[in-house]
């Protein structure tokens, strides 16, 4: 039963990270112009070859490039709570209390996005190349709850059991041991876009564009229990974890843009990108008390088919199934949901501009691990608005602020990838450095609403208990805009 539950807890040990602003997969900000403003949904500047890319037809005629880079710093922890964890009167263990916050520290190096349009009348041909969906690292020096009060609950239960038989054996509890423990991962979606604009008359223009998205991400991680020093500093048990995912998807775009005098009316619509990535498994084991269980190894001498029915039958189909999403060479979903966007832009002055815009991702029909979307209560809804003034022609200055709704439950909530609703806010200022040559700068951070998670049987086991999840992410940018 031991054995059985620690192969468990290694597959659990999956961790993804987003460093962003927008949907659960998908990231929205790219441009430095989205960062100090927010809503750029009815763009004609540069970064429509993203956010508005049929409103590029009445952009800079010519050819137009952007760079722009971010440096994004995030945290993402969890407070887990579980009073008297283990305890067991008839043994006289009052248990032990469980009140820890495990930091985790999320990263991205400068994260860089390259916009570049060309226009010839009544046709623009744009791109853009940026990391589509996530971005970042994530790294839990201490490992995750879930990962630590399992490993703490089977080596107890263990015990336990050799003490029923042998009462010579001691009972084994948290105090007379150190957990060493770590859990990181990463996810990038790396994604390119092209895209053809024609305008139609004076009014109204259309586009259509594709995007390719590759996704490259790991998950690594170890627990080793081992006896203090003085009880012979024995190993108990050591777990090892190393997967690495990779896969191609498309999404194919439509962009609409009517505009007359100050007013713009703006919809994209981007379609669900189908990513299978399939697993690259390094490392894969349980060892307990020098014994090893190598799954990998396993795995490549009787095939997957033949080591999931081996553990299917030690430990049921539903485990069997999320095992498999670590099994060499499976197949693993994390599909990037289709989006639609509405906005509205207007010039109340030369000087003063400002938009509303309406996000909507379809995230309970893109498909994840384990069916994990059905868990949501809905789609991810946004709602951003921004105001842009000139304070004359060099320097102009902007605010913004966006809303996220994720649909979240507890369901959907796991150690190993959470979200938590949120407010994000933003500002910041361009500098026309010449009539060529733009400077845009920026800040934005996003505010967290904590989402706790309470618990009955925390884990499956008869102790109650909770996590708290939060998050925080703050964002600098820079980028130039280059008129040719």
């Amino acid at each position: 039963m031991t054995k059985k539950v620690l192969i468990i807890t290694i597959f659990t040990m999956a961790v993804t990270s987003a460093v962003k602003a927008g949907g659960l997969m998908t990231n929205t900000n790219y441009h430095i112009a989205f960062d100090r403003m927010f809503a750029r949904g009815a763009s004609t500047e540069i970064d429509a070859a993203y956010s508005n890319p049929a409103g590029l037809a009445w952009g800079h005629e010519g050819l137009q490039l952007s760079l722009n880079f971010q440096k994004p710093w995030q945290n993402r922890d969890i407070e887990t709570t579980i009073p008297h964890f283990l305890a067991n009167p008839q043994l006289g263990y009052q248990g032990y209390d469980i009140h820890q916050k495990f930091n985790g520290k999320a990263s991205a190096p400068i994260v860089p996005a390259l916009f570049a349009s060309y226009k010839k009348d009544k046709w623009v041909f744009s791109s853009m190349i940026g990391i589509v969906g996530s971005g970042g690292f994530v790294k839990y020096e201490e490992g995750i709850p879930m990962f630590n009060a399992m490993t703490m609950g089977k080596i107890f239960e263990k015990s336990v059991a050799t003490f029923m038989a042998n009462p010579q054996s001691p009972i084994i509890t948290p105090e007379m041991y150190n957990l060493d423990s770590e859990v990181k991962g990463k996810q990038y979606i790396y994604g390119g876009q092209i895209n053809i604009t024609r305008k139609i008359n004076d009014r109204f223009a259309a586009s259509i564009g594709l995007r390719a998205n590759y996704y490259d991400g790991y998950n690594k991680g170890y627990v080793t229990a081992t006896t203090h020093q003085q009880l012979g500093g024995q190993q108990l048990m050591d777990l090892q974890l190393d997967v690495t995912q990779r896969a191609w998807g498309f999404s194919p775009i439509v962009s609409f843009d009517y505009h007359q005098g100050p007013l713009t009316i703006a919809a994209r619509y981007e379609f669900r990108s189908k990513i299978n990535t399939k697993n690259d498994t390094k490392a894969l084991s349980v060892t307990m008390l020098g014994q090893k269980t190598d799954i990998k190894a396993l795995s490549e001498q009787m095939g997957n088919a033949a080591t999931l029915s081996a553990l299917a039958s030690a430990m049921g189909d539903q485990m069997a199934d999320k095992i498999k999403n670590y099994m060499p060479d499976e197949h693993v979903r994390y599909d990037m949901p289709s989006l639609f966007v509405a906005a509205v832009g207007y010039e109340f002055t030369p000087q003063l501009r400002a938009a509303l815009e309406y996000h909507f991702f379809d995230d309970k029909h893109a498909q994840m691990a384990d069916n994990r979307q059905k868990e949501l209560k809905h789609g991810t809804h946004e709602v951003l608005a921004g105001v842009e003034y000139d304070i004359n022609k060099k320097f102009t200055v902007s605010c913004g602020g966006q809303r996220t709704d994720y649909g979240l439950s507890d369901g959907y909530q796991q150690n190993t990838s959470f979200a938590c609703d949120s407010y994000s806010v933003g500002f910041g200022g361009a500098w026309n450095i010449s009539d060529k040559l733009r400077l845009n700068v920026s800040y934005f951070c996003t505010l967290y609403s904590d989402y706790t998670h309470k618990q009955p049987n925390y884990l499956g086991t008869p102790y109650e208990g909770q996590d708290v999840y939060s998050r925080t992410n703050n964002v600098v940018g820079i980028g130039l805009d280059y008129k040719f």
